[in-house]
């Protein structure tokens, strides 16, 4: 038989140390990694608060007032001419000559005949869905509405929010892209309820007298931003062509007060303005083309 080791003794004074977590060093590394953390992601909300917080720049503004849209659209009038409006004409321009549909926040195209609709009041089916061409009375390639877009795809998309208006008397598109003119020409030989499309090709169709405008009580004027910031209003080329459609053919009637006008979409803050004198590359000019 073997001999037995003899057990070991522990000296005096000294207590075993555990391990893991109940070890002091242990705790007191993790506590440190712990508070580092906890520190760090109270840097993080901080910052977080400082940019997010309640800053009221942040928030959405409320939707423009008629006055406020009337005299937005008037400033960008005199600024892309380079005139000032007498105090007569801003006298003779109301407010109830802005159609308002600023209160639709997400102004969703399909709620888009509602507006509409309700801007003819107990008329509205005779004036927007009547197909009967009537001699004398109506007069034929006049509509009663007409949509200006920046582009023929954008035309098309307002068109669809008035589809039910459309049924018996179509629309007619009035933009060059995949349209020949003597097709237009021959479209407005009938009676037209609504009409849309970009400002070059209108402005063609008035001059050469394919397109009346007798009938005319609604302009409605497209000003949501494409992905890259331009609206019909700040897109260089197409700008210049609907101010010059708009002078020449629409702001007596304005004037006058045998004109709405509908602003569909939210009015720019300033800092939206992108691209407002910068001339576009080929390629994005082939894009937004009409």
């Amino acid at each position: 038989m073997g001999r037995l080791k003899p057990e070991k003794t522990q000296k005096p004074g000294r207590t075993p140390k555990p391990f893991g977590p109940n070890n002091p060093k242990s705790q007191s590394k993790f506590k440190k990694k712990t508070n580092t953390k906890n520190t760090a992601n109270r840097q993080i909300k901080t910052k977080t608060t400082s940019v997010t917080g309640n800053n009221k720049d942040n928030q959405p503004s409320p939707p423009a007032s008629p006055s406020q849209q009337l005299r937005y659209f008037l400033s960008q009038f005199e600024s892309a001419n380079g005139v000032q409006l007498s105090s007569l004409e801003l006298e003779s321009i109301k407010d109830s000559c802005i159609l308002d549909v600023s209160q639709e926040l997400g102004q969703d195209v399909m709620k888009l005949e509602k507006h509409i609709k309700e801007a003819f009041g107990a008329k509205w089916k005779e004036e927007l869905c009547e197909g009967k061409h009537i001699v004398g009375k109506i007069e034929a390639g006049s509509p009663a509405v007409l949509v200006v877009a920046p582009s023929a795809l954008r035309s098309i998309e307002l068109l669809r929010g008035m589809r039910t208006l459309t049924k018996e008397c179509h629309a007619v598109k009035l933009f060059s892209k995949h349209m020949k003119i003597d097709e237009q020409v021959s479209l407005l030989m009938n009676r037209v309820n609504i009409a849309s499309g970009t400002p070059s090709r209108i402005k063609k169709l008035i001059d050469i007298e394919a397109l009346g405008l007798s009938r005319l009580s609604v302009l409605l004027v497209d000003i949501h931003t494409d992905v890259k910031g331009y609206s019909l209003l700040t897109l260089p080329q197409v700008r210049d062509e609907f101010w010059d459609l708009y002078k020449n053919y629409f702001h007596q009637q304005l004037v006058k007060g045998d004109l709405r006008i509908c602003l569909y979409g939210p009015i720019p803050n300033g800092n939206e303005f992108k691209g407002k004198s910068v001339e576009l590359a080929d390629g994005d000019r082939e894009q937004l083309d009409s």
